[in-house]
């Protein structure tokens, strides 16, 4: 049982960033305008000032939602392969489930790095998103994303023993 569970909560790493992916790509324009929205440092009123930073430039804005699709389509590759590898392994020895976990691990890892890495670290704290709407909703988005990701792979990467 537990081992369908880690297969089943490495597939939903998989499926969540496939449909994080593939709502960005159908509403295109506006994931690019709240990029836009949030590196410009738009109403900022509670901290207007920073030591770093604000980008108004639309091309920096299409290359940081390349770059945030890109690693929701490579989380969704991996969590989606990991889950087919460990519901594949489920029967197997431990040693085969254990190895079995690879893919499901770096599902997680990398989307560590986007949810907490880019959204919350450059996003939340650089580029202080959490002063508007706007990013305040994707903040706390990735903050969900990021830490079911996080207590996923620490429960997947329990051994049988």
């Amino acid at each position: 049982m537990l081992r369908l569970l880690k297969a089943s909560l490495v597939m939903f790493i998989g499926l969540h960033a496939l449909f994080y992916a593939l709502q960005n790509i159908a509403n295109l324009s506006a994931a690019h305008g709240a990029l836009v929205y949030v590196l410009s440092g738009a109403d900022h009123e509670v901290y207007p000032a920073t030591l770093f930073f604000k980008l108004a430039n639309p091309a920096f804005s299409w290359a940081a939602l390349a770059l945030v699709l890109a690693g929701e389509f490579a989380v969704s590759y991996f969590g989606i392969k990991g889950g087919l590898d460990l519901f594949r392994a489920r029967t197997g020895s431990a040693e085969e489930f254990h190895a079995a976990k690879r893919s499901g691990v770096i599902a997680a890892a990398l989307a560590l790095a986007v949810w907490f890495g880019f959204f919350m670290t450059f996003g939340a704290a650089f580029f202080q998103m959490w002063q508007t709407q706007v990013g305040t909703g994707s903040m706390e988005g990735a903050f969900m994303y990021s830490m079911a990701s996080a207590i996923t792979m620490l429960f997947v990467c329990l051994t049988d023993d």
